[in-house]
């Protein structure tokens, strides 16, 4: 951990067997150490098999490509069989494209096993190690390990989730309210003739070239219950997202979504509409593609929760009329798309965000294609 910049993901009840993961090591992504007394080889054989299965589960939450994990067994002596086992198994097992590369190490023998971990690590780990240890020193060691892990993931969540204040979020909701208020004292919010003149998505006038359409209904709100609900979801969603990524980014992501939006409803949806939904859905689109690139702080911290909500709004949406849910999903995607392009703050990854400025640029160019073409 203090070396090599490994985090600790996850320790069993007895302390017996810890991960650790760093994701700058290709070539030992994850580390699993395991402390048993080993008398026969087949249970080893057995656990490095569920190791793998494991470690192929880590591979597809993080999408990764593959994956490469050590899987290192500490014990008192080596196994009977040791040697039958070494040979036989090569000490690797892969399940899907995940590699699981196993040594044992014990206080008679560990010098071999030992000199290929620090290669793979690239740093000598032998002074760690020594014959016994006295009780104090492994308690310091325990409470250590566990007093730098909860530090490192409260330091790493505290700078996500906290990279800046919010106050484009705050300037959303009262612009979209005063808009609300202006509409209303001028035909009505719910007057759909009003709702058009000032700009709400009609495909008709989009198809005649005012392209601003796609724009204007981000702001606008049919009725008081329509803006309460995403007044609430924008001063909730919007604060974390902009906290996270920034006031800049927070403007490209929440206004490209609403965008994105209001062209998914061009092209599936022909009834009029408006509202910032499309764009709240591009926040929770962004907080996905946290979980995209880092899915231990997603899972650890919102993930569970995101998923539900969105789950829960999409079956609303596809089981109540009235709802544009094209335009739902569409910022879903959209809020997807342009967090990839602008990546989080101070972390830059030009292949990355090349590939999704491409995907962007083709999916809305195609939408546009589809929607001026068959509207």
């Amino acid at each position: 951990m203090e070396e090599c910049g490994y985090r600790l993901i996850n320790i069993n009840d007895a302390q017996t067997g810890m991960w650790f993961e760093n994701r700058n090591n290709k070539d030992a992504t994850f580390i699993r150490i395991i402390r048993a007394d080993l008398y026969w080889a087949n249970p080893v054989i057995r656990d490095q098999q569920k190791a793998a299965s494991q470690a192929e589960v880590l591979r597809k939450r993080s999408f990764r490509r593959s994956l490469n994990v050590l899987n290192i067994y500490v014990t008192h002596k080596l196994p009977i069989d040791a040697k039958r086992f070494l040979q036989e198994k090569n000490v690797t097992e892969t399940v899907g494209k995940s590699n699981v590369s196993t040594f044992i190490l014990t206080s008679e023998d560990y010098n071999n096993p030992l000199k290929k971990i620090s290669d793979i690590l690239n740093i000598q780990i032998d002074f760690l190690l020594k014959e016994e240890y006295e009780e104090a020193e492994i308690f310091i060691l325990r409470q250590g390990v566990l007093k730098k892990a909860a530090y490192m993931d409260g330091e790493e969540e505290q700078k996500l989730f906290e990279f800046t204040k919010p106050r484009l979020t705050y300037f959303f909701i009262v612009f979209q309210i005063v808009i609300f208020l202006m509409i209303e004292f001028n035909g009505g919010t719910t007057n759909l003739e009003t709702l058009i003149k000032y700009g709400a998505k009609f495909n008709p006038l989009i198809l005649r070239g005012e392209w601003w359409r796609f724009i204007t209904p981000i702001f606008i709100h049919i009725g008081i219950f329509h803006l309460a609900m995403n007044t609430l979801a924008l001063y909730y969603l919007g604060t974390t997202v902009e906290k996270m990524f920034g006031q800049l980014r927070f403007l490209w992501i929440y206004l490209f979504s609403g965008v994105m939006g209001t062209i998914a409803s061009f092209v599936f949806t022909p009834a009029i509409s408006a509202g910032a939904s499309g764009a709240i859905f591009g926040c929770f689109g962004a907080l996905l593609y946290l979980g995209f690139t880092n899915s231990q702080v997603f899972f650890r911290s919102i993930g569970m929760n995101v998923i539900i909500v969105i789950i829960i709004n999409l079956i609303f949406g596809f089981t109540v009329q009235g709802i544009d849910n094209a335009g739902h999903i569409g910022g879903l995607i959209g809020g997807f798309l342009a967090t990839g392009v602008a990546n989080f703050p101070n972390k830059r990854n030009k292949k990355t965000q090349t590939l999704f400025l491409l995907s962007t640029f083709i999916i809305v160019s195609g939408l546009l294609y589809i929607g001026f073409h068959n509207n």
